[in-house]
């Protein structure tokens, strides 16, 4: 606005920018907070952004409607020529100059564009199905591991081996562990197997600390590199089966990372059916090129005593068979009895015989139990211990008994192709009467995959429902949204090349981009659309509307793109959850301007062309 003054033109120009201003804020809202209503993992996830957002994007508005032009009018001055004639003053000179010329050269390639407008609409199709051959060429996971600067190792021992010797053997592992390079401590845990979160005399659990990430430059020395290392160097301790794997990205979603199925019985097999199975499926899995490592620390042989009850005996002697469970029951096992307070803590009271009197079988001649007739009678009388063998541990998943299988994807895929290749496996060797669920973060990737289009399809919708009530119009929307896949081409694309996955933060970059992709379009748009609607030839309005909206197009795009690239290559702490949404929205809009810039005039054009059209045939009508 040449010849005004600072407040003058600072008023002229907030005429023309608010509309704009506010749409893009609606529509950056609009975005998300539909999706912050889902439930589970994945509308925590999304929740989390979307309200951060939305309230920043409102922030944002404000602040761009009333202390930005406030500032505008105080701090601008009038241009005076002989002001800046230092070095920087004749770089921006000089940038000027370029940039015009590149605006005119940019007017000119446009209206070019817009003479062959048919090509626009074979080149976004073509667009929209490369999109989506690349959907389906990355590959899937809930969320990316990672490295939270430990691991976990599992040891196992033959069942029915004693804690001291377990012991003895989880303190080798560990000493061995610790030099690793990059590893900082290991703390040993025995008797406690992590794989099924139970105590076991022939299990234990170490935890491997390592050092801090800026002392982790070297590829050995990453976490995925240290579990490979753990798994083998322990191939030397022959006497016990060692896993190590890297933890679950989102605490609370199981013990361990890669995935986790259950085999259910549902209708009443024997444990040694349910765990050939089992161990049928297992094989299978190991053979498939998606799958490594997979395992079930299920075990039907541990050695144990079974009781046999002399039920004569204890009816003729008048003792209740209930008593005699309960005996078992309370001295060997333990039972709750009671609770108490104190120091503002609650505690548990329970009973249980001293360790000397229920590490032996036949210490049952130490326990008595009541007759009608008041007299003591000895419980190693009424029962007789018999040698077997059974499992040390039955799990329930969903009421129903099963055994658990873990796995990790292979190197080179994702967890989704891993799980799409558990259930091939699965539905081709399971027998009837058996089925299997999904457990821990297999579940909720599950119920994610489900879902990602449903939430695409509602972060559109609501974003064409915002841009038609704003501008009273139902052409508008679909020249905005029209160039959406140019982001979302290019969110893909630069996944495919740096050879990441479709996360939930991917996807959660792909609905952000959505909204960043229409607000390019809508300062191209509405500009084109005021101008058309005074009057001027479409064509006309959609090239002036291009030329003088393309340096802030350029300008916001850029600031946006520079300063999503520390997530895009974000290394240490959160790493994956940061590189998977920063190179998601780099890629997505550097492809959405490089293209939009070019695309959006012409799909005004067309817009505007058909919607021309429709008129006239209700009018005609009329």
């Amino acid at each position: 606005y040449n010849g005004l003054s600072p407040k003058a033109a600072t008023a002229k120009a907030l005429e023309e920018v608010a509309g704009p201003v506010v749409a893009i804020a609606f529509v950056l809202a609009s975005v998300f907070i539909p999706v912050a209503f889902f439930g589970g993992m994945m509308g925590i996830l999304y929740k989390q952004f979307a309200l951060t957002i939305a309230v920043s994007m409102g922030l944002s508005a404000f602040v761009a409607l009333s202390l930005t032009p406030a500032l505008c009018a105080m701090m601008l001055k009038p241009h005076d020529p002989n002001a800046h004639q230092g070095l920087l003053g004749r770089f921006f000179d000089k940038f000027n100059n370029w940039f015009e010329a590149k605006t005119e050269s940019y007017g000119g390639t446009v209206a070019k564009l817009i003479g062959k407008a048919k090509l626009g609409v074979v080149f976004l199709v073509i667009l929209i199905i490369l999109t989506g051959a690349l959907y389906k060429m990355v590959p899937t996971t809930f969320v990316p591991e990672e490295d939270q600067g430990y691991y976990v190792a599992s040891v196992s021992l033959p069942e029915g081996t004693s804690l001291n010797r377990t012991e003895e053997t989880v303190d080798k592992i560990a000493e061995a562990i610790g030099k690793q390079p990059g590893v900082a401590r290991t703390l040993a845990i025995s008797g406690y197997d992590i794989l099924s979160s139970s105590t076991k005399s022939s299990a234990g659990s170490i935890f491997v600390g390592l050092e801090p990430w800026s002392e982790r430059k070297t590829k050995e020395t990453q976490i995925q590199s240290l579990v490979m290392q753990t798994m083998m160097n322990s191939a030397k301790f022959t006497e016990a089966n060692v896993l190590a794997f890297n933890l679950p990205a989102l605490p609370g979603l199981g013990m361990v990372g890669g995935f986790t199925m259950m085999v259910q019985d549902m209708t009443g097999h024997t444990d040694q059916e349910l765990d050939d199975v089992t161990k049928k499926i297992v094989a299978a899995a190991n053979k498939r090129p998606e799958i490594t490592r997979t395992y079930s620390t299920f075990k039907i042989n541990s050695p144990g005593y079974e009781f046999e009850v002399d039920r004569e005996k204890v009816k003729n002697l008048g003792v209740s068979l209930n008593d005699v469970f309960n005996a078992l029951q309370t001295n060997f096992g333990g039972l709750q009895v009671n609770d108490f307070n104190r120091f503002g803590r609650t505690y548990k009271v329970v009973m249980q015989a001293d360790t000397q009197y229920r590490n032996e079988a036949d210490l049952t001649r130490f326990l008595f139990v009541k007759s009608e007739t008041g007299a003591m009678v000895p419980l190693d009388t009424l029962i007789k211990p018999k040698k077997n063998t059974a499992p040390a541990i039955i799990n329930r998943f969903n009421a129903a008994r099963s055994i658990q299988i873990n796995g990790s994807p292979a190197p080179g895929y994702s967890s989704g192709q891993a799980l799409a290749a558990m259930q091939e496996v699965a539905n081709e060797v399971m027998p009837t009467g058996f089925k299997y669920e999904w457990s821990g973060q297999s579940r909720e990737e599950q119920k994610a995959g489900n879902r990602t289009l449903i939430v695409f399809a509602l972060a559109i919708v609501f974003v064409f429902l915002c841009l038609a009530a704003l501008y009273e119009s139902w052409s508008i929307p679909y020249a905005v949204l029209l160039c959406v896949p140019t982001g979302i081409f290019g969110a893909l694309l630069a996944q495919y090349l740096r050879n990441f996955q479709n996360s939930i933060y991917m996807q959660i970059g792909l609905i952000m981009l959505v909204g960043l992709a229409a607000k390019n379009a809508i300062l191209i748009v509405e500009f084109a659309k005021i101008r058309v609607d005074d009057g001027m030839d479409p064509v006309k309005a959609a090239i002036e509307a291009a030329k003088l909206r393309l340096r802030p197009i350029i300008m916001t795009s850029l600031a946006f793109i520079i300063g999503c690239i520390p997530l895009a290559i974000a290394s240490g702490a959160g790493a994956g959850a940061r590189t998977a949404m920063g190179n998601a929205v780099v890629g997505g809009m550097l492809m959405a301007t490089v293209m939009g810039i070019f695309l959006i005039p012409v799909l005004f054009i067309i817009i505007e062309k058909i919607t021309q059209k429709i008129n006239n045939m209700f009018k005609g009508k009329k």
